[in-house]
This record gives C-alpha cells, sequence and structure tokens, in this order.
C-alpha cells in the first residue's frame, strides 16, 4: 500500500512538473516571437500592420505616413519625434479592431468631416477593449477619439485640436465615448472641435483633469449613470459643464472659469452630488457671438442653471462674478443646496416655481456675499434668514421693460407692502441659516472675500 501511495505521488509530480515546464517554454516562446518592426513612410505601413504578430512594437520613422489605417491586431504602436499619421481628409486615420493594443507618441491629421460616418482621427470599435491612447496629437475637423462600445478604453494626457475654419455645429467632439463603460479620459486636453467630451449612454467611467477651452460644451453628458467627472477645468466655452438626462453623477472639484452660457447647466439630473467646484466669471458679454443682446432677458451668465432636476445634493461649490448666480425651474425641487458661497454674482438666485424652499441643512446655510443679517450669539449663522428675490423680483423676471420703473416710488410701495403684510409674498427661496463666513471648504485655495466691497479676491 505504501509502495502504490508512493508511485501516486510521484507520477503527479511529474505531471506537475511537465505542465509547468510547457507553460514557461509558452511564455518565452512568446516573448521571443515578439518583435520591434521600424516603418519608414516610403514603406507599406498597412501591410505591416495585417503581418504583425500580438505583441509586437510597430514604431513609425519621423515623416509623414498617409493613409487610412486599420489595427486588428494587438500591438504597440508608437512613432519617432515627428512621425505623423495622415488620413488623406477621408475616413478615419487610424481603426482599432483589436484588444489590449496601445496607440501613443504619435502626430495624428487630416480625417475625414463626414460626420455620419463617424470620421475619426482614432476610432475603436466594438471589439477593441481596453485599447489605450496615451500623449499623442490629433488635429481634424471630424471626431478626435470615437470610442464604440469598447469596455475598458484609457484615454491619456492627449491633445485633440479641431478645425477652427469650420462651423462649430459642423465640427465633431474632441473624445465621443458611446454606450462604454470603465473608460478613463485623464489629463487630455481639448479645443476647438465642437464639444471636448461627448459621452452618452455610457455607465462607470470617470473624466479627471480634462483641460477644455473654446468650445460650445466643455463636458457634455446624456442618458449615463454613475460617471465621475473630477477636477477638470473649462474655460471660454458656452457652456462648461452640460449635464443631461442622467442620474448618479459624482461632480467634484471642477472648475468652470469665464465660460459664457453656463457654468454648470443640470437638465432632468437626478440623485447625484456636486461638491468642492468652482464657477467663477459666467457672463455672456464673454460670448463673442452673444456681445449684441447681453441686455435681452434671460441671457445672463448662469453660474448653476438648474433644470427638472431632483434629489441631488449641490454643496460646498463656489459661484461667483456671473451674471447669475444660481437659476432654478421647471419643478427643480427636492435639492440639498448648503456649504455653498455665491459671492459678487449681479444677481445671485432667479427662482421660478410655486413652492417656498429652504436652502440649508441640518442647521447650515450659505454665504451670501450681499447678506445684511447679524450674529449676536456668534455662532457663525446669520440670525436673519436670506431671501433673495421678492415679488417685485417676480415681476420684472415676466416684463423686463419695467426694470425701467426699479426705483420708482411705485415699486418702492410694493416692497413696502410685501413687508408689512407677508402673507403677500409668493413662495420662493429662503436660506434661515445662512453663513456669516465662507465655508472652511475653501481654506487653502486663495479665496479671500471684500466684504466690504463684496468682491472676491485671489492671492
Amino acid at each position: 500500500m505504501g509502495l502504490l501511495y508512493a508511485r501516486l505521488i510521484a507520477r503527479k509530480n511529474r505531471a506537475l512538473g511537465g505542465l509547468l515546464g510547457c507553460m514557461l517554454s509558452a511564455v518565452f516562446i512568446s516573448s521571443a516571437q515578439a518583435e520591434t518592426i521600424n516603418v519608414s513612410p516610403s514603406d507599406d505601413l498597412q501591410a505591416v500592420l495585417d503581418n504583425v504578430r500580438d505583441g509586437d512594437q510597430v514604431i513609425l520613422s519621423q515623416g509623414v505616413h498617409y493613409g487610412n489605417f486599420i489595427l486588428s491586431k494587438t500591438v504597440e504602436l508608437t512613432g519617432a519625434e515627428g512621425a505623423v499619421l495622415d488620413g488623406n481628409k477621408k475616413g478615419h486615420t487610424l481603426q482599432v479592431d483589436s484588444t489590449d493594443s496601445y496607440i501613443h507618441n504619435l502626430r495624428i491629421q487630416n480625417w475625414g468631416v463626414d460626420l455620419t460616418t463617424l470620421d475619426s482621427g482614432v476610432f475603436v470599435s466594438r471589439g477593441a477593449a481596453n485599447t489605450r491612447i496615451e500623449n499623442n496629437y490629433l488635429q481634424g475637423g471630424g471626431f478626435g477619439v470615437w470610442v464604440d462600445a469598447a469596455p475598458g478604453t484609457q484615454i491619456v494626457a492627449n491633445k485633440v485640436e479641431g478645425d477652427l475654419s469650420m462651423r462649430s455645429s459642423d465640427r465633431g467632439n474632441g473624445i465621443h465615448l458611446y454606450n462604454v463603460t470603465g473608460t478613463l479620459a485623464k489629463d487630455n486636453e481639448v479645443w476647438h472641435t465642437r464639444d471636448g467630451i461627448y459621452i452618452d449612454t455610457s455607465n462607470k467611467n470617470e473624466l479627471i483633469g480634462n483641460k477644455l477651452h473654446d468650445l460650445r460644451y466643455g463636458v457634455h453628458y446624456m442618458y449615463s449613470y454613475h460617471n465621475l467627472v473630477k477636477d477638470n477645468v473649462t474655460t471660454n466655452t458656452r457652456t462648461g459643464y452640460a449635464l443631461m438626462q442622467s442620474k448618479y453623477l459624482t461632480v467634484i472639484g471642477n472648475r468652470s472659469k469665464n465660460d459664457a452660457n453656463y457654468g454648470i447647466l443640470m437638465n432632468y439630473i437626478t440623485n447625484s452630488t456636486l461638491t468642492g467646484n468652482r464657477v467663477e466669471g459666467v457672463q455672456n458679454n464673454r460670448n463673442p457671438h452673444m456681445q449684441q443682446q447681453t441686455n435681452l432677458a434671460g441671457l445672463e451668465g448662469k453660474a448653476l442653471f438648474i433644470y427638472n432636476s431632483l434629489f441631488n445634493e449641490i454643496r460646498d461649490n463656489l459661484f461667483a462674478e456671473s451674471d447669475m448666480g444660481i437659476h432654478l425651474t421647471a419643478g427643480s425641487e427636492d435639492n440639498v443646496l448648503s456649504g455653498n458661497a455665491f459671492i459678487s454674482n449681479k444677481e445671485q438666485v432667479k427662482y421660478v416655481a410655486t413652492r417656498k424652499q429652504d436652502w440649508s441643512h441640518s442647521g447650515v446655510g450659505n454665504f451670501w456675499s450681499d447678506y445684511l443679517g447679524w450674529d449676536m450669539d456668534g455662532d457663525g449663522i446669520g440670525d436673519v434668514e436670506y431671501e433673495p428675490n421678492d415679488s417685485v423680483d417676480r415681476l420684472l423676471w415676466k416684463f423686463p421693460s419695467a426694470k425701467l420703473l426699479l426705483n420708482s416710488p411705485a415699486v418702492e410701495t410694493l416692497r413696502w407692502v410685501q413687508r408689512q403684510f407677508p402673507v403677500l409674498k409668493s413662495p420662493g427661496v429662503v436660506d434661515s441659516h445662512p453663513l456669516m463666513a465662507v465655508p472652511d471648504t475653501f481654506d487653502g485655495s486663495g479665496l479671500q472675500v471684500d466684504t466690504v466691497n463684496a468682491q472676491l479676491v485671489e492671492n
């Protein structure tokens, strides 16, 4: 019995040893077969890409490689300094059909401009999961990078420039994500495309640290759930962050500066969190397309616009130096607004609805640079509630030309009657616990407030 057992153990060990040896041999053979292939502009690059093996590295030599290329193998595609892929102004310059490919350090240019056929600098097809696109410069009129339902894509540290000679509506988006999951777009710079990053029907993706400027929308969300938008910066756009028809968004630490129509726009957004964002200088006179219309009602630059959005938390954000701090309309109720700072906006709040809303939570309201109340007990909370709008304001919203009578005896009489007979007041926004100082959230950010002149000051 003992001899039989010993023989069985020996046989098992030999089998395991053989299996391990086969595995090591396979790894060695795979490593040995991987090649580095250098391609000059005079070579047939597509033929090279068709004949490489999975795991090969293809290095493009300096110069322009013309064509519309398809990558159907898992390879690393890179280039020496000055290596260019040029799409001859048609179709995709590079289409990726393989999984786990790595495209980096290339200039990619002159793809097509037909948005119907999704002409792109880099088109990542559905079968190309886990593609990495890193440190490339893309310039063209169609889409910069289009990811078509491929999971796990990483788009990192690229520069995407659109074609300024085309109308904005005719250009593609810089980065377009359609029906994707697990995509990371990080540290990219996008300008002169239509939108910077457009996300459609996509869940569980991350947008981190991107710089988006001179665009229609910086970030544009449609029908997407459970996404993270963090530490991005938008400047000189018509709308910094257009969040539409989406749920469970986490929007933290972003900045909108000198955008024109909206800093952050929330349209049918539910169960989402906005915290630690800074929106400054949203003014329509910054938009060259609107310079002749800035006095018309409804065209004010809005730091935050909330339309038909419910059950969101809006905490610890800065909304400053804009035509309007926040515009709330179309049944946007049951949102938590607390710990925010509204500083030096020409108009702090515009609220169009029929239900009173208290913008404080658990005894903590918001900081308002035009608050004239007092704090007798020194607890940092104003003793008088802050009410930004009254019935006269609502009358002016409805009849903008009535602003000519703003300081007339008739208007002053209406306001006096409203104060004497509060029962006549229409529903609106109040902050029952206004903060006397800018929240500690902004400590270390260089933010200071000149409370005498109600101005934002940065060191």
